[in-house]
């Protein structure tokens, strides 16, 4: 009977996955490529627990030379392990919510480098500290010095919610990374990573030769677990299971690669007998993204169908919040598909990329705009029954009963009963939510459908008025139904009004093509 290795659960520390016989997927061979064919000044985006910390901290031990652990991977016979490097490691964590106490922060992670180094600082401020050890280190050692930093926008990204601290945490930081390029005469290696990935004028000003790989197709894989090694490396621990199920659940990210799981959810979704849950997704979802949906009134069915510019995901400023930078960064969006358009131009086409987050993304947006949480299920049961039975009437009923149970105080400091596509995000997330596949802003060559819901053989196309504008008729006259005839599926055409002053449906209308 063969003994399957341990599972590496929230282990981030490489000696302790190798020393103790952890499960392991070697991505040594990528860490080669990296250091040798690549830039001195490397930054890699990845979203939150998708294995970055242990890649960097594998990369330590590959500097430091620590031969006797890379035994058998694909780093073993290539790498000259006579060379070895101090290295300087920061990673942040711990109180990161006032300037202060970042600052504490930064001063004890120098320090405890300081100690693991053997050398000793006088400087007292971060920067100037950060330059002094880097210097020291590289006399000390007669040798160039690697700096690794993990999660480099943790101080910023803990604070969207206060953005005063925001700012100043990130002008802390920019003089942290400032003077990496001061001392690069000393520096062999720096790498850096990160969830977002900020404008070079707003942090890395002083780093203008930093290479970023995030969507370097040769390290597309650089972090997360394919396909094949579910299938192969993975099978033992997943007998029985099926494997389109698990594939449809929590794999999709994309970084123009393979399509990639992430670990966190592979390895619990195994440690729990195999049971389907949000275990990424449950991790850390920030509230400050409800409140920019509401904030900017943003239409969500555009996230199903979602097309952006090359540099808008090159680009996050704190003082300019765009929602689909920010959801691509965090992981909430991936990436479906790359093209180039006829004047050469590069754009990317977005996704939700997984059962877990369509439904679990769903599920924070509802309570966060709606605060239906006891109701929910509720809602989501009445309105999934209505879908799949053809049975319009309940559908009405079911939204009617809906819109009425959301609080009166969620319009009073707000215009949204104004608007027409609060509603229609409302009813795109519930939609979604139950796992359904949708279409938001269809595009036809009349114009574009609101809503495109497909469930079991049956179409629904749905067109959002806020007022007395027939919605019914202009789906029937710019003809949106042509598009999905040639389906063999009876399609739905549902027009809905709302009422500004009642806040819910003020008219329903359908026909079947």
């Amino acid at each position: 009977m063969q003994t399957l290795k341990k599972l590496p659960i929230g282990i981030q520390t490489f000696r302790k996955i190798i020393e103790d016989d952890y499960l392991y997927i070697d991505k040594t061979g990528i860490a080669y490529d990296l250091i040798t064919k690549e830039s001195q000044y490397i930054f890699l985006s990845r979203p939150r627990r998708f294995g970055k910390s242990l890649f960097l901290d594998t990369l330590h031990n590959i500097f430091e030379g620590n031969k006797e652990l890379f035994e058998g991977l694909a780093i073993d016979d290539k790498w000259d392990w006579k060379m070895q490097y101090p290295v300087i490691k920061i990673d942040f964590f711990g109180d990161l919510r006032s300037p202060e106490a970042l600052k504490t922060n930064i001063l004890a992670m120098l320090k405890s480098n300081q100690k693991r180094l053997g050398v000793e600082c006088n400087e007292t401020s971060v920067g100037m500290c950060l330059a002094e050890l880097i210097e020291l280190t590289y006399e000390k050692y007669n040798q160039q010095v690697v700096v690794l930093i993990d999660e480099y926008d943790k101080a910023i990204l803990d604070n969207l919610d206060q953005m005063e601290v925001a700012r100043e945490n990130r002008e802390i930081i920019k003089g942290l990374y400032t003077v990496l390029k001061a001392s690069d005469p000393y520096l062999k290696f720096v790498f850096l990573t990160g969830v977002s990935k900020f404008s070079k004028a707003s942090i890395f000003s002083g780093l203008n030769m930093l290479e970023d790989i995030s969507l370097n197709r040769h390290y597309g894989n650089i972090c997360g677990y394919t396909q094949e090694d579910v299938e192969t490396t993975f099978l033992p621990y997943l007998k029985g299971v099926d494997l389109e199920k698990v594939k449809a659940w929590y794999n999709g990210y994309n970084f123009l690669k393979d399509d990639v799981y992430n670990p966190f959810d592979m390895l619990l979704f195994i440690k729990h007998e195999f049971k389907y849950s949000n275990y990424w997704f449950s991790t850390g979802t920030p509230t400050f993204l409800v409140k920019l949906i509401e904030k900017n009134s943003y239409f969500l069915p555009k996230l199903s169908n979602l097309i952006v510019d090359e540099k808008l995901l090159d680009s996050f400023d704190i003082d300019n919040i765009d929602l689909e930078v920010i959801l691509y960064q965090a992981g909430y969006l991936t990436i479906d598909e790359m093209r180039q358009t006829r004047r050469g131009r590069i754009e990317y086409k977005l996704k939700l990329p997984n059962e877990e987050v369509k439904a679990s993304f769903s599920d924070v947006v509802i309570d966060g705009l709606t605060k239906q949480k006891t109701e929910k299920l509720r809602f989501q049961d009445t309105i999934y029954d209505a879908l799949i039975d053809n049975d319009l009437e309940l559908l009405e009923k079911s939204l009617k009963s809906m819109f009425a149970s959301i609080p009166y105080n969620n319009y009073t400091k707000n215009e949204i009963q104004h608007y027409e596509g609060f509603y229609a995000s409302i009813i795109y997330v519930y939609f979604q939510s139950l796992g359904l596949r949708i279409i938001g802003e269809d595009v036809t060559n009349k114009g574009r459908i609101d809503l495109t819901v497909f469930i079991e053989n049956f179409i629904y196309i749905i067109e959002f008025k806020v007022g007395s504008e027939d919605a019914l008729k202009q789906i029937k006259e710019k003809s949106y139904a042509s598009k999905y005839q040639n389906q063999n599926k009876e399609i739905y055409l549902v027009g809905i009004n709302f009422d500004e002053e009642e806040k819910n449906i003020s008219a329903f209308s359908w026909e079947k093509i």
